[in-house]
C-alpha cells in the first residue's frame, strides 16, 4: 500500500525565496503559477497561486508547497496549509522592512491551523542582513525555530528542511496554540 504523500508549505513575503527554495528541493521540474507582477513589489513576476514540486525522502514523496507573497493570495495561505506536515516561512535577511509582513503571514496561518514551523532566514551574504538569531528575537521565537540559509544551496536547503521534518515527526502533540506579541 502507498501512503499519502506529505505536504511541506513554503511562505513569507514577495522576494523572500519560496520559488527558489522549492525549485532547489524538488527533485522534479516545479510547476510554477508566475504572472506579471499588477502592482511595484520590485520584481516582473509574481507567484499567483503556488509553486509545486516534489522529492522522495526516506520512503516517503513530499510535495513541496510555496505559497504567493502578497497579502491579496491570503487565502491561499490557509488552502495549501491544511493537513500540512510543516511550514518553513521565509524572510529576507537584508529586508527588514518586510520582516512585519512575515510575521502577519506567520500568525494568519498559525491561528487558523496548529501547523509546526521554521523561519529561515535567507540572504544572510548580503550586506547588513539580520542575523537569524536577531531574527528569533524579533519573531519572539527560540533560536533553533529560525535558521539561516542561501535557498540556491541544496546542501543548505537540505539541512533546513531535515531540521523542519525532525520538528513535525518528533511532536507527540499539537503545538501549542500562541500569539505572536
Amino acid at each position: 500500500m502507498h501512503s499519502a504523500p506529505l505536504k511541506l508549505v513554503i511562505s513569507g513575503p514577495v522576494g523572500a525565496g519560496k520559488t527558489t527554495l522549492v525549485q532547489t528541493l524538488s527533485q522534479t521540474p516545479v510547476i510554477a503559477t508566475e504572472a506579471e507582477a499588477s502592482e511595484d513589489i520590485g520584481k516582473s513576476n509574481t507567484t499567483v497561486a503556488f509553486d509545486f514540486g516534489t522529492l522522495h525522502l526516506g520512503g516517503h514523496d513530499v510535495h513541496l508547497y510555496g505559497t504567493p507573497g502578497q497579502d491579496r493570495f491570503s487565502f491561499m495561505w490557509e488552502v495549501l496549509c491544511e493537513g500540512a506536515l510543516g511550514l518553513i516561512l521565509l524572510v529576507a535577511g537584508d529586508r527588514p522592512q518586510d520582516f512585519l509582513h512575515a510575521r502577519n503571514i506567520l500568525e494568519f496561518i498559525t491561528s487558523r491551523l496548529p501547523v509546526p514551523f521554521l523561519v529561515g532566514v535567507t540572504r544572510q551574504d548580503q550586506p547588513r542582513a539580520w542575523a537569524p538569531a536577531d531574527v528569533a528575537l524579533y519573531f519572539d521565537l527560540p533560536a533553533v525555530q529560525v535558521a539561516g540559509l542561501n535557498a540556491t544551496n541544496a546542501d543548505e536547503a537540505r539541512d533546513l528542511l531535515a531540521q523542519l521534518l525532525e520538528l513535525s515527526l518528533h511532536a507527540s502533540a499539537p503545538l501549542p496554540e500562541r500569539t505572536l506579541p
